[in-house]
């Protein structure tokens, strides 16, 4: 028997894998989902509608972290599995070690230009005068935090690949308890605010990587060396090709965040909600809608390494079973958040504290209509990844822009012209719709393509 059958991404039974794998990658990305959610919740309620909106406006700098962890984190796991299922053992560390060290350098970059900029990238970020003082407490301390948190969201994908996705999800569950229950103390106990918000979320994060990187000294499948930390460009080029479509994805995410903030500062000022309710509101039904998110991205990168391994291994029919049972368990969670979020969006905005009968009302509509074709959500970045796991970056980065940057952003600029802050809520509907139609009609294409490798196989198989 040789090893590459002695692998269990190449034997085991593809639901069993995916249970395996997808379960811990889930619990993690809802941990870390968590992060950002436990201290609106706190906040909402301690501070109120002023800081619900700060830390909408700090948001987009909690993408940006996750895009960087993504990109080095995927990408080196997705190097290293493809490598490891081509049987290529020597290479395959590389590809670890390299995204290990670039996961620290962005992490510290990022912190410096937030500090050094901080008062321009918030005002940038659409946050309104009343709000800009408590965004400012926010992310003067969590910016702290920011070479920690990149670093474990990346490990985490790199510890799933070295086949420990119960480990990965440890990493991330211990630092969000940390943070929550910090959140309890520092918030309602000691009633530090803002600041204690951010001091319990950094804490948190810290706790994390320090596990992470205990974790990572001792890597199970390959021995890393110090030549392996290196960074090499050709090493590097494959890493950010492999994991740029999620990385995207986020910053994707970013862009359309920060465009929304303005926006609903704009177009709120000429209603009867003014300029901070919108946002407020905004922060919240994102950051709920990341909970849902979590699941579907989580279950996407729990099927990237079977999917990755068995490319590599040329075991097309595993590739396309894996993807199969991933798209039809995103569209059951896709269905249930959608009735979730229409039937009960006023209980949900009123866990985050109260609020004036105009922020309820906005609020509601905002999770009826914006989210109007969640059940159809699931197909984008599972998709995506799957591009990615198979080597076809170009593919996956592709499909990462489709909804939030090729159709949604214009339709963001596009509506609210002719229908106010309401064209802002129908924009997203419509690009949910086209980002799902695109993705399909890639996928069909795709498996035409692999049929045509498994046929090719059979026949060189044959001769």
């Amino acid at each position: 028997m040789t090893s590459e059958q002695q692998n269990p991404l190449a034997v085991d039974k593809i639901s069993s894998l995916i249970l395996r794998f997808s379960v811990p990658s889930i619990i993690a990305m809802l941990v870390s989902a968590v992060y950002n959610i436990a201290d609106q919740l706190f906040i909402g309620n301690a501070v109120g509608t002023l800081g619900n909106a700060a830390t909408n406006i700090a948001f987009p700098l909690a993408m940006m972290c996750t895009g960087l962890g993504l990109l080095f984190g995927i990408g080196g796991a997705a190097s290293f599995n493809l490598h490891m299922g081509a049987g290529k053992k020597e290479k395959a560390p590389y590809f670890v070690g390299n995204a290990i060290t670039m996961l620290l350098t962005v992490g510290i970059l990022l912190f410096a230009i937030t500090e050094l900029f901080l008062n321009p990238l918030l005002v940038g970020f659409g946050s309104p005068a009343d709000v800009l003082p408590l965004a400012r407490q926010y992310v003067r301390v969590t910016a702290i935090g920011f070479p920690f948190l990149i670093l474990t969201i990346g490990s985490g994908h790199l510890i799933r690949a070295d086949g420990s996705p119960k480990m990965a999800m440890f990493v991330n569950i211990s630092g969000a308890v940390i943070n929550i229950v910090l959140d309890a103390v520092f918030v309602l106990g000691f009633h530090w605010g803002m600041y204690g918000a951010a001091a319990a979320t950094v804490i948190g994060q810290v706790i994390s990587a320090i596990i992470a990187v205990c974790y990572l000294s001792h890597y199970r499948t390959v021995t890393l060396h110090s030549k392996h930390f290196r960074p090499n460009a050709s090493h590097l080029a494959q890493i950010c090709s492999l994991g740029m479509a999620s990385a995207i994805n986020q910053v994707a995410m970013m862009i359309v965040q920060i465009t929304m903030n303005n926006l609903l500062k704009h177009y709120g000022a000429q209603s009867v909600y003014g300029e901070s309710i919108p946002i407020a509101c905004s922060g919240i039904v994102m950051k709920v809608n990341q909970l849902y998110f979590s699941v579907i991205i989580g279950l996407s990168q729990g099927s990237q390494p079977i999917q990755s391994f068995n490319y590599g291994a040329k075991q097309y029919n595993r590739v396309k079973e894996s993807y199969r049972l991933a798209i039809t368990v995103g569209a059951i969670v896709s269905i249930v958040s959608f009735l979730l979020f229409q039937i009960f969006p006023r209980q949900i905005l009123g866990l985050f504290g109260s609020g004036s009968k105009e922020y309820f009302d906005f609020g509601v509509n905002y999770f009826r209509i914006f989210l109007l074709f969640t059940w159809l959500n699931f197909m984008q970045p599972i998709s995506s990844t799957f591009f990615s796991s198979i080597g076809k970056a170009y593919k996956g980065t592709f499909l990462s822009l489709t909804r939030q940057i090729l159709f949604l952003l214009p339709l963001l600029l596009l509506f609210p012209r002719f229908w106010g802050i309401k064209g802002i809520l129908y924009a997203s509907p419509v690009a949910d719709v086209l980002s799902f139609a695109v993705g399909l009609a890639m996928v069909i294409h795709e498996f035409q393509l692999i049929r045509k490798l498994e046929v090719s196989e059979q026949n060189t198989t044959t001769f």
